[in-house]
């Protein structure tokens, strides 16, 4: 149907424009004269197909108009969703609550948005006198009213009003403190009346005329460094917030979060919700810390959180901080996202209200109406999202993850539900693994970092971005390795000294580095365990003809790994590594011009063989359960260290029994 495809068209080209779309919100639809086509509950605009639509009979929609329903609130919007249910022809789908004001709007397509742009006018104190300056005095504004039937009916009148008045139907309605709805024919006219009605709120914006921010929408939000402190706070406050599940904090910082946390009167601009969605996303009330040092951050924060949690009845989702951002609390990454676009887009909305006559939030009681409607609370619920698995919530970096034996085991950590940093020097390869990763992931997240585990300021860097972008660090995977295999007739200096700083002295400025975040954690939790994880090597537990420059380095890893776990127990962060078996189907062994086979075939390590075959065969031959380790299998160990608390300093061999503790 030509129509419908029309109507995805235009839900896509709003729904992936952030100007007029957060969080999914917004909804599209299409009607004939005898059904409707309107966004379903829980669909994205930017990704919607046809199956993301409720097809509901307009002839019952219409009995609504007229019907008596009950004057208790709660009573009444359940009648409503239900009769909205039995108007649905497409059942198992939960069409969206504003779907009667499609209904009564007389045009095919429906577009309501909430364009920030608008908002910035709908949420100002003179709302309504500058929209009639600039859209003419016939605008159609309506007062906030409770979103459901009420607003509805208040919306028909109005609509009645006006066909009454001027013979005509109305293309656009304006929602105090909610959006805009813009109606045609066709859905060229509705981009029309979108760009018209954007474009002439710009040009009601003063230019910046020399001011710290420019009032041009995209200027002000591009991204400024967050202060290398942030990972002095952040791992000590996510601590505090995960007393009841491990929490996922995200950091921004631009020139607008900046114009909010400098001053007390700014924050006061925000402090409360201008908009339903604001609510549903980031709750209605917030924490602002304004003190600089990082102790009396923290100090404050140990203060504020309980407070705020106890007088409240949950924990805040926004923590606005002076000097390091605007910080989202989520249960969840994509969560953080959320709360990060939302309360974004809340800031922007206080600092275009300005320019007619400043910002307008919702009252207290429009706030508590939304926090206990059953709507919003499915909303919020859909929001959540969740990713079930052994490492929930927890943050790991890997190190040597693009690819090989780290990007397995990566890959199985993922999809136990933990956040992933991928570590790497090679950042081709290493993107391309973490766009596979969020493509599998749930409500989680992986990033990738260049990092080279042999200089210190990069591994700083690597644990800056991650606190930046999950809070924390749960778990440190040391596995990027290199190998250089030869006897002593052909290992080289250069070669000997390579393999050892990556192998064995990475190890430790990891270490040095990570445990200083894990400190801060574990001082802020009495009950929580970190863990540091070297993937080792059963060349680690036995030596190895023609290779003593990797075993070398890893027998002194596990010296490394007992003396760690001594000096860090006291801390609460375990230091285990793991020694796992060949991992003959990864690019170590099998590449065809650098892999272990090549250089073992080449360096004449295996007695009589020919071929690589000869070689692997040889290999396999030595392992009781015939099959060598696989990422699986090592992360399965990698789970077991971390769940634990009795386990540390240990090296936990997972070789299929080629290797044995004595």
């Amino acid at each position: 149907m030509k129509e419908i495809q029309q109507l995805i068209e235009i839900s896509q080209f709003y729904g992936r424009d952030s100007r007029f779309v957060i969080a999914g919100g917004g909804n599209t639809s299409y009607k004939n004269a005898e059904k409707i086509w309107v966004k379903a509950s829980g669909s994205s605009l930017a990704t919607i197909t046809e199956d993301g639509f409720a097809v509901l009979d307009r002839a019952k929609l219409n009995l609504m108009s007229d019907k008596m329903y009950s004057a208790n609130a709660a009573e009444r919007e359940e009648q409503v969703k239900n009769d909205l249910a039995d108007a649905t022809i497409t059942k198992g789908k939960r069409p969206s609550v504003e779907t009667s004001m499609h209904n009564v709007i007389d045009f095919a397509f429906v577009v309501h948005m909430h364009p920030t742009l608008v908002n910035g006018l709908m949420c100002a104190n003179n709302a309504q006198a500058d929209l009639q300056k600039l859209f003419g005095a016939k605008a159609l504004y309506i007062e906030y009213t409770d979103p459901g039937y009420v607003l509805f009916k208040k919306v028909e009148d109005a609509i009645k009003a006006f066909r009454a008045e001027d013979g005509a139907e109305p293309a656009v309605v304006w929602l105090q403190n909610h959006g805009i709805f813009v109606a045609a024919n066709d859905i060229e006219e509705v981009k029309y009346l979108y760009t018209k009605i954007l474009s002439t709120l710009e040009s009601a914006l003063p230019p910046s005329g020399g001011a710290t921010l420019s009032r041009t929408p995209t200027i002000f939000s591009e991204p400024r460094a967050t202060c290398s402190c942030t990972e002095q706070i952040l791992p000590g406050i996510r601590m505090i917030l995960s007393k009841e599940g491990l929490k996922t904090l995200k950091v921004r910082k631009n020139a607008l979060v900046k114009h909010f946390y400098d001053t007390e009167e700014a924050q006061a601009k925000i402090a409360k919700p201008f908009t339903p969605d604001a609510i549903v996303y980031c709750k209605s009330n917030y924490i602002f810390l304004n003190d600089e040092e990082p102790e009396a951050v923290l100090a404050e924060a140990a203060k504020q959180i309980p407070a705020f949690t106890a007088k409240f009845g949950y924990q805040p989702k926004v923590i606005l901080i002076k000097g390091i951002g605007l910080v989202a609390v989520g249960d969840n990454a994509a969560q953080c996202d959320i709360i990060l676009d939302v309360f974004e887009d809340a800031m922007k909305i206080a600092f275009f209200s300005e320019s007619f006559g400043g910002p307008h939030p919702m009252t207290q009681a429009q706030i508590d109406f939304i926090d206990n409607w059953e709507v919003e609370n499915y909303r919020r619920s859909v929001a959540a999202g969740g990713a079930a698995g052994r490492a929930e919530n927890k943050t790991i970096i890997v190190t040597g993850a693009a690819q090989g034996f780290g990007e397995g085991i990566a890959r199985c950590l993922l999809q136990q539900g933990a956040n992933i940093v991928v570590a790497d020097m090679n950042e081709t390869v290493g993107r391309a693994t973490v766009e596979r990763f969020n493509g599998m992931a749930k409500s989680n997240r992986a990033i990738f970092v260049k990092t080279n585990v042999s200089e210190i300021p990069s591994i700083e860097n690597l644990v800056h971005e991650t606190i930046c972008n999950f809070g924390a660090i749960d778990t440190f995977i040391s596995n990027a390795g290199v190998l250089r295999a030869g006897g002593l007739e052909d290992m080289t200096p250069e070669d000997f000294e390579f393999v050892t700083k990556i192998n064995y002295n990475a190890y430790f400025y990891c270490t040095k580095v990570v445990s200083k975040v894990m400190k801060l954690q574990t001082k802020y939790a009495p009950k929580y365990y970190a863990d540091i994880i070297q993937v080792n090597s059963k060349s680690g537990l036995r030596g190895s003809k023609a290779n003593f420059a990797y075993a070398g380095g890893k027998f002194g890893g596990i010296g490394l790994t007992q003396s760690f776990a001594l000096e860090l127990a006291p801390f609460r962060i375990k230091v285990n590594s793991i020694c796992p078996g060949n991992f003959y189907e990864g690019p170590l062994w099998s590449d065809p011009v650098n892999g272990l086979f090549v250089q073992y075939l080449n360096a004449g390590k295996v007695p009589g063989a020919k071929t690589i075959e000869d070689v692997k065969e040889f290999y396999l031959a030595q392992v009781p359960m015939k099959k060598g380790c696989s990422p699986e299998d090592v992360t399965k160990g990698a789970l077991y260290l971390m769940e634990q608390c009795g386990e540390t300093g240990q090296a936990l061999p997972i070789t299929g029994g080629q290797v044995m503790l004595n």
